[in-house]
């Protein structure tokens, strides 16, 4: 190339020395600048040549850099690939192995256990809700294995991350119960450790059944579900670093993996709630030793700001922080459980009715009624009512109403505690509430407030909501069981229809006839129990010793006879001025009050002494000893006629002397002394109910006056009278 230049400048400088031969005006300085120009040729084609060489050696450079760079990528994508293939294998892989174990100490160690005698107590509660999360980690490999598809497949990602969520609610709900519920596990599991001898035996059988995981305890299957859920954020996060953001299934895969997290963090939010409201709403009972025990300064301290800040807020020198949402779930729950309790109290009365109903059984009872229709079909009737119909009905109504209630009772302590310690924590909380700069206690004070407010807010309308069903189902079943029961009786009364009386009356006249029956045998039961209260409430006469009559003698003369009382039992005083008496003692009444006013204490008089006894050991004494003044018409001698024997008798015909005689003569007037007796006058004429008392004694008798009164009056007051006849000078009225 240096030829070529040279060559070519050789040619310029020959032509320009030509041209200067055929022009004379060439000079030399002009000569130079040519030559200055022929060198800067040669420069720069040299420098164009060095160019070109080192482009060329750039270009290969390039090529091989860009050519390693794509080797590198490719070994890194064929490297996450395989990654994500060997973190998706690991999923199931540890999915697969986890469900098996979980079978295996469900089914093996659980069965094994329970053939122990006596079988572990509280088994089964270390079980609950593990076959729920058998079944959701059953369904999640069901539907992989469905698509079969290998982990190595392309599609397999987005099967899983698809199957994943549509199974992400049921994997919380089966989740977050099992792990609400884990303390539990650890609690009974304690308490199998602390005898050693079932523990031994517990380790022997769960190494029996699973010799190939060196597994020593039952926490060691267990907590499995506990660990598996936090687990599953951390395989699939690794699964999302190693996959391509290119890759199909890329965007469902980042969702599946937010869900995850997103899940674990509501789990462990309910599990904090879980055990704040198992914390609170447990209901103890302390003795008072244990009360003392507890007191401390700080909670008597704690006691103190409370009580204090609620008496700022009863004065109005505080204002109280209001919650209208929360106040009216509040008082919609009292309203529910008061109404809950008094529906419980009703119906238990009227099982006891029901029970007392059925406890008398009349028709056991042999009532000579052989030959009467009617009566014997009665019987019958009462006799299916009380062995067929109505115990079904009792049964019915314990299990579907009073069985419910009492639950639903039980279950009113924890919402009713957790709205107590709502109250006494927020109370703590308004104390701080206004601090810029919380301590830790401090701010577990507010965390605690604030978890139960929320808990409340949350779980109270579901509470509320599922207890008024409940109370309107109970409600709707008592009136279903009335509606059976009333068709029951109305086919039982079908089928005696034909053999009963009036039984062809139209409705009107029926129930007519009915209603009249009914009240007729009402009244009649109303006197039967009138003349049992009265035969049971007669006067009672006690024998008394010599002793007691000088003091009977002595109290009379002093107080009169109205004044004495009989002591019916053994009296001993426990307080000041009470008397020590016997039995069958006379006292006589100077008050029926004590000094205060209490008319359970009488002040009496026992013969000298003075003092207070109770009114309930006290009875009126009645005086049969003492002699009324003498009948003027003395009782006649059994069995001797009241006709005057003459030597002529008239022809006209006496009335027939009745056997049983209605009515007697009263010789002289008596007053009655207690409600248990009763006044007449002489003459008056009465009817003998019982010639004794209610002991058999034959010195008071049972009488109604002509006003309908009943009553005792003494025996020798009363003299014989046949019906149809007169005391001479009484007028007999008709």
């Amino acid at each position: 190339m240096k030829k070529r230049l040279l060559q070519k400048g050789d040619g310029t400088i020959k032509n320009q020395a030509g041209e200067e031969k055929l022009e004379s005006g060439v000079t030399i300085l002009e000569e130079a600048e040519v030559a200055k120009a022929a060198q800067r040729i040669l420069r720069d084609s040299s420098q164009d040549s060095f160019a070109e060489e080192s482009s060329l050696s750039e270009d290969r450079l390039e090529e091989e850099a860009g050519r390693k760079a794509a080797e590198e990528e490719a070994a890194a994508k064929e490297r996450a690939a395989q990654r994500q293939q060997l973190a998706i294998e690991e999923l199931v892989a540890s999915e697969r192995s986890y469900l098996r174990l979980l079978q295996l100490s469900t089914v093996t160690i659980r069965g094994n256990l329970q053939q122990l005698q006596p079988p572990p107590a509280q088994l089964d509660s270390m079980f609950l809700y593990i076959e729920e999360v058998i079944d959701v980690s059953s369904r999640l490999l069901s539907l992989l294995d469905q698509k079969q598809l290998q982990p190595g497949d392309p599609h397999f990602l987005k099967t899983l991350c698809d199957s994943f969520l549509s199974l992400s609610s049921d994997i919380e709900a089966a989740y977050k119960e099992y792990l609400a519920h884990y303390n539990h596990v650890t609690e009974v599991e304690n308490s199998y450790k602390q005898k050693e001898a079932l523990w031994n035996e517990i380790v022997g059988v769960i190494k029996a059944a699973a010799p190939d995981v060196n597994a020593t305890s039952l926490s060691f299957f267990l907590v499995m579900p506990v660990q598996r859920i936090a687990r599953y954020p951390l395989l699939l996060q690794t699964i999302q670093k190693h996959t391509d953001p290119t890759h199909p299934a890329y965007a469902l895969l980042e969702e599946t993996a937010h869900t995850s997290i997103a899940m674990n963090c509501r789990i462990n939010e309910y599990k904090r709630f879980r055990e704040v409201a198992d914390k609170y709403k447990k209901t103890e009972t302390l003795t008072i030793k244990d009360k003392i025990i507890r007191f401390n300064t700080h909670s008597i301290a704690k006691k103190t700001a409370r009580l204090s800040q609620q008496i700022k807020h009863e004065a109005g020198l505080k204002p109280k922080l209001v919650d209208e949402e929360f106040d009216a779930l509040e008082g919609f729950f009292y309203v529910l459980e008061d109404g809950i309790l008094e529906l419980l109290e009703d119906v238990e009365t009227y099982l006891q009715h029901l029970q007392g109903f059925l406890s008398c059984r009349t028709e056991d009872f042999d009532l000579d009624m052989d030959g009467e229709k009617a009566p014997i079909c009665y019987k019958e009737i009462m006799t299916a009512l009380r062995q067929w119909i109505l115990p079904t009905f009792e049964k019915r109504m314990r299990t579907l109403i009073h069985k419910p209630l009492c639950a639903l009772r039980d279950l009113l302590v924890g919402p009713r505690n957790l709205i107590r310690k709502r109250l006494d924590k927020l109370l703590d909380y308004e104390v701080i509430e206004g601090k810029s700069n919380l301590s830790y206690e401090e701010q577990a004070v507010a965390n605690t407030y604030r978890t139960i407010n929320t808990l409340l807010l949350k779980e109270l309308p579901q509470f509320n909501g599922l207890a008024l069903q409940i109370m309107w189902s109970t409600l709707g079943t008592f009136s279903c069981l009335h509606r059976d029961l009333a068709s029951d009786m109305e086919q039982l009364f079908h089928s005696f229809a034909q053999q009963l009386p009036h039984s062809g009356l139209p409705p009107g006249a029926f129930w007519e006839w009915a209603e009249s029956a009914v009240l007729e045998g009402a009244k009649r039961l109303q006197t039967l129990c009138h003349t049992v209260e009265e035969r049971l409430n007669a006067p009672a006469v006690q024998p008394l010793s010599p002793s007691s009559q000088r003091r009977l003698k002595q109290l009379t003369e002093k107080h009169g006879s109205g004044k004495i009382f009989q002591v019916m039992g053994m009296v001993v005083g426990s307080r000041e001025l009470d008397l020590n008496l016997t039995k069958g003692e006379l006292v006589a009444v100077i008050s029926e009050a004590d000094t205060r006013g209490d008319k359970r204490r009488w002040l009496v008089d026992a013969g000298g002494k003075r003092g207070y006894a109770p009114a309930s050991k006290l009875i009126r004494y009645h005086q049969p000893t003492d002699d009324p003044p003498p009948s003027p018409h003395p009782t006649l001698i059994e069995g001797v006629s009241t006709v005057r024997r003459h030597s002529h008798n008239p022809e006209t015909h006496t009335p027939p002397v009745m056997s049983q005689p209605c009515f007697q003569v009263m010789g002289y007037d008596f007053t009655a002394r207690s409600k248990h007796e009763v006044s007449v006058r002489v003459g008056e004429l009465v009817r003998i109910l019982e010639r004794h008392d209610k002991r058999g004694k034959p010195e008071w008798t049972l009488v109604e006056t002509r006003g309908g009164q009943r009553g005792y009056v003494p025996s020798n007051y009363l003299a014989f009278l046949p019906m149809g006849m007169g005391l001479p000078g009484v007028r007999r009225s008709s």
